[in-house]
């Protein structure tokens, strides 16, 4: 049952006191595989409870004229309605579906940064990417590591002054991110699941560290030769020279 088995009971045999003992851990174990059930049951409701607001945003966003603008609020419907998809199949697979499952990090990359780049635009962001010259396959779905990559990316655009730039650097090595904001005062705070001095939920970094760690890599939140923010993934249990990590641009 610690390692993950909900099936796994035990047997009431040998003296009373065991027996005993015995029961009441597997009504435990039945408990806790109901309780558990429960709470994806009720994830599942409530994304599908946020179709009805999504479908008024697309019809909203369908009106919008053509341009940039309505473009991408039409992205964002899509991606939406392609999460809520992903959570509620999701939960109700559990975490036994999700086992064998990858995705390429450089073909997430320029997808997100397709959609990003637009905001970017409109903010006179100046940006570029450098590496992305080779697959760089992780073991995670790939609804997951959109959601990695959009923190990553959104960070950025939630946390710097319009017409502060910003880098993306991908390789073998890992990804990182750097901006020219004001950089992260205290990255051991900001990296606490559900903290956050900038008014959003704290989540963020949160996800982009349990992608590090279920990629066999760690988190990295630091001071940018940009002079803001550096947030990525490193890969492996190499010290890569982060200032290098990448050298082409096959994503721009």
């Amino acid at each position: 049952l610690g390692g993950g088995d909900l099936t796994a009971r035990a047997e009431p045999n040998g003296p009373r006191e065991l027996q005993d003992a015995a029961r009441s851990f597997n009504a435990m174990a039945d408990d806790l595989r109901l309780l558990m059930n429960r709470e994806r049951e009720l994830a599942a409701d409530l994304s599908h409870r946020l179709r009805t607001p999504l479908t008024a945003l697309r019809l909203d966003a369908e009106a919008m004229p053509p341009g940039p603008i309505g473009e991408r609020m039409r992205q964002a419907c899509d991606l939406l309605d392609e999460e809520l998809d992903s959570i509620i199949r999701g939960v109700r697979r559990g975490t036994d579906g999700r086992d064998g499952q990858s995705a390429d990090l450089v073909e997430v990359l320029a997808d997100r940064l397709a959609f990003w780049s637009v905001l970017a635009e409109d903010q006179e962001r100046p940006w570029e990417v450098t590496g992305g010259d080779v697959p760089v396959v992780l073991p995670m779905p790939r609804s997951e590591l959109i959601l990695v990559v959009d923190a990553m990316l959104g960070n950025v655009f939630a946390h710097t002054p319009d017409g502060a730039a910003f880098r993306v650097s991908v390789s073998p090595d890992g990804v990182l991110v750097d901006d020219a904001g004001p950089g992260i005062a205290d990255p051991a705070r900001a990296v606490q699941r559900g903290v956050s001095a900038a008014g959003s939920t704290g989540l963020g970094l949160d996800i982009v560290r349990r992608a590090a760690e279920t990629s066999g890599g760690h988190l990295v939140v630091t001071r940018s030769p940009l002079g803001g923010a550096r947030v990525g993934i490193l890969l492996g249990t190499v010290d890569h020279a982060p200032e290098r990590l990448g050298s082409s641009s096959r994503l721009s």
